[in-house]
C-alpha cells in the first residue's frame, strides 16, 4: 500500500501487525433485524475470499453475530482456503448468552469453544470480551469472571490475547486502565458526527492500549448519505442528526468528495486509531473501501466540516443499540 494512512501498525503490545482498515463480519452473519438488509450465505464466502486476497489482513467477528452465523461461514472460507492467509489477523468475542444473558465466566468459555468449533479452529489469535455494560465490572473483573477464564484460556495457550469491546465510553475507560486489555474496541461513538470516544482515545494511546475504532459511518449514514440511509447506530437517526449529516454532505460536494471517503479517512487519518472497522457485504465492497480510503481530500475539508460543529455528549441525538 503506497498511501501511508494504509500502511500496517502495531496492534497494541501484541507484536500483531494490522492494517488500519479490518473487515467487519457483523452483517455477514445475516442480521436483518439489525442493518435492515440480509446477507446470502454464498454472497458472504464470496465477500469472504475477496477479503482474504485482498491487500486488508485484519477480520472482526463475535460468537454472537447472527447467533454464530457470523463466524461459522468464516470457518467455511477459512477451511476453503485451506486456513487462514498467512499474516491475517481474525478477532472475535466472547458474549453473554443471548437469551439468558448470562454473563458468567462458564457462559464466556462456553462461548470460546463455540467459537473454536465454528471457526474451525484450535486457536484464537484475538479475544474481546464482548458488551460488558449487560454486566458489572466486579463480575467481569473478578474471581472466576469472564477475563480469568479467558486468562486461563491464554495460558493454556488457546487464546493469544485479550481486549475489551462495548458501548459506553466511561466503562470502556475503567477497563483500559487496569492494564488488562492489549485492545479496546469503540463503536459508533468516534466519527464526524459524534467524537464522545475522544477521551478514550486520548487515555489508550498514553497507555499503549491499541484502539479500534468501529462503525465510521456510523452504521451506515454517513456511507450511503442521511437521505438514502437515515439511521445512526442502528436506530433511526433524530431530525437534528440527520440535518447536520446533510451539511457534511453539501460541504463534501463542495470539495467534490464522497461523504463516505471523508468519514472513512477522518478514522484513519488519527493516529491514536489502530485500525477501522468496516462492515462489508458484498464482494465489491473491499476494492470500493480501499478507494474511499485513496481518494484525494484537501486538508481544508476537516476545518470545513468541524465549522459545523459535532457532538462529544449528547443523549438526545444518539440512542446506542
Amino acid at each position: 500500500m503506497s498511501n501511508p494512512l494504509l500502511s500496517k501498525r502495531p496492534l497494541g503490545s501484541t507484536g500483531l501487525l494490522v492494517t488500519p482498515i479490518c473487515i467487519g463480519a457483523a452483517p455477514l452473519g445475516d442480521m436483518p433485524e439489525t442493518f435492515q438488509y440480509g446477507t446470502p450465505e454464498e454472497q458472504a464466502l464470496d465477500t469472504l475470499r475477496t477479503a482474504f486476497a485482498s491487500s486488508i489482513n485484519f477480520l472482526d467477528t463475535a460468537a454472537v453475530y447472527g447467533e454464530g452465523e457470523s463466524e461459522r461461514r468464516i470457518g467455511k472460507a477459512i477451511k476453503a482456503n485451506g486456513g487462514l492467509p498467512e499474516g491475517y489477523v481474525l478477532a472475535t468475542k466472547a458474549d453473554r448468552d443471548s437469551m439468558t444473558g448470562d454473563f458468567s465466566g462458564e457462559q464466556i468459555k462456553r462461548s470460546v469453544e463455540g467459537s473454536l468449533e465454528r471457526l474451525g479452529l484450535d486457536r484464537l489469535q484475538y479475544v474481546y470480551i464482548h458488551d460488558p455494560e449487560h454486566s458489572t465490572f466486579e463480575n467481569v473483573m473478578g474471581p472466576g469472571g469472564p477475563l480469568e477464564v479467558l486468562q486461563r484460556f491464554q495460558q493454556q495457550g488457546v487464546i493469544d490475547h485479550i481486549g475489551i469491546s462495548g458501548g459506553p465510553i466511561d466503562m470502556l475507560i475503567r477497563y483500559v486502565e487496569t492494564g488488562a486489555f492489549s485492545a479496546v474496541e469503540t463503536h459508533n461513538r468516534y466519527t464526524l458526527l459524534n467524537r464522545s470516544a475522544d477521551p478514550l482515545l486520548t487515555i489508550a494511546s498514553r497507555l499503549g492500549v491499541a484502539v479500534i475504532n468501529a462503525a465510521p459511518y456510523g452504521s451506515g449514514m454517513l456511507a450511503k448519505g442521511p437521505d438514502a440511509y437515515a439511521r445512526y447506530a442502528y436506530s433511526d437517526a433524530p431530525p437534528a442528526l440527520v440535518e447536520r449529516a446533510r451539511s457534511f454532505s453539501k460541504v463534501c460536494q463542495e470539495f467534490n468528495v464522497p461523504l463516505a471517503a471523508a468519514a472513512l479517512q477522518f478514522s484513519l487519518r488519527d493516529p491514536r486509531i489502530t485500525s477501522t472497522v468496516i462492515g462489508i457485504t458484498k464482494p465489491e465492497r473491499v476494492a470500493q473501501t480501499l478507494e474511499l480510503a485513496n481518494c484525494p481530500i484537501a486538508p481544508e475539508l476537516w476545518p470545513a466540516l468541524d465549522a459545523f460543529g459535532f457532538d462529544t455528549d449528547d443523549p438526545e441525538m444518539y440512542r446506542f443499540a
